[in-house]
């Protein structure tokens, strides 16, 4: 049996057509609502396919202990990338800060979409911004590298881990056991709930995880028939830029808990990488800016590496 791509159509050469695309998806709202979105898009670059959510649990949704205190890598993903590599499903969404840099053998990340606004939001019983907040108000994250910033732009604040999805988080808010939390931007604007912000809070006080706000379409490397698909919703741009905060991950050799904020952003045929590493308490911290091709992202993540160990961010991880 055999497929090509013809003028945006699928032609199935042996007569018989294609069977069910199954895209597999985290059973939460959100990361549901991520793999439809996806499920659409390839719906209308491929006229006729039928894309269909299969739900999956991951380790990462049945533990609720905080997330640095479990270890461990892709404690979202795992799961997925299994029923991937059973044949299971065709394809697998993950939030792309989620997904371990070293991704296991025989699988690819054959698109990012593109990007969805980066940043992060701060969500307060009150209303207030970050500014507005009474010293010693309590701030509900189980993210070393949000707690570890929140901590460096307001000391005297303290933070607690939280965990649940994200309508969970708002009502723990809500109803006062948290005088505030951090979402990411992207969650909140994907499910509706932007208006929900009391602030988004700006990349020189909270950097983002190396790829929040992208998602990472997963499928096996040898299937070309699947990679052909994806390709359809694929970003050059948001791809640059998640490659370059992903390799820069990788270079530190840190898992998705690792306190580092990385964004990068795209001008041109330049890129823009600004990073920090910080301690859980956020006392200390080394920063990159760096600019570079944005055909060569890697090459751009090395030089923020060089940046950051020459700050002082062997130190720093030592001490994780």
């Amino acid at each position: 049996m055999e497929w090509t791509v013809d003028s945006g159509q699928w032609t199935v050469k042996s007569g018989t057509p294609w069977p069910t695309v199954l895209v597999g998806s985290r059973s939460s709202q959100l990361a549901l609502t991520q793999s439809r979105w996806v499920a659409d898009a390839l719906a209308r670059a491929w006229p006729g396919l039928t894309f269909e959510i299969v739900h999956i649990t991951t380790t990462g949704d049945r533990r609720t202990e905080p997330l640095p205190a479990i270890g461990g890598k892709g404690l979202f993903t795992k799961e997925l990338e299994e029923a991937l590599l059973r044949g299971e499903i065709d394809l697998a969404v993950h939030s792309l800060k989620d997904l371990p840099t070293e991704l296991p053998e025989g699988l690819t990340v054959g698109a990012i979409p593109c990007r969805a606004p980066v940043s992060d939001a701060l969500i307060t019983a009150t209303g207030v911004g970050l500014a507005g907040l009474p010293s010693g108000a309590l701030v509900g994250t189980s993210s070393l590298r949000r707690g570890a910033q929140l901590l460096r732009a307001r000391p005297d604040l303290r933070t607690a881990p939280i965990r649940g999805n994200v309508e969970t988080r708002l009502r723990k808010v809500r109803e006062g056991q948290f005088d505030a939390t951090v979402l990411a931007l992207a969650g909140l604007t994907r499910l509706g709930l932007a208006d929900r912000a009391s602030e988004v809070l700006p990349l020189d006080v909270m950097l983002p995880a190396p790829g929040q706000g992208a998602l990472g379409i997963e499928t096996r490397a040898d299937d070309a028939r699947v990679a052909g698909l994806v390709a359809a919703i694929h970003d050059a741009a948001a791809a640059a830029a998640v490659t370059a905060e992903r390799a820069l991950l990788a270079a530190l050799g840190g898992g998705c808990s690792l306190p580092l904020g990385a964004c990068a952003q795209l001008d041109g045929d330049a890129l823009r990488l600004r990073a920090v590493l910080l301690s859980p308490d956020g006392t200390a911290a080394c920063r990159a800016d760096r600019t570079g091709p944005a055909s060569d992202p890697v090459g751009l993540a090395a030089a923020a590496a060089a940046d950051l160990r020459a700050a002082g961010a062997e130190r720093i991880l030592e001490s994780l």
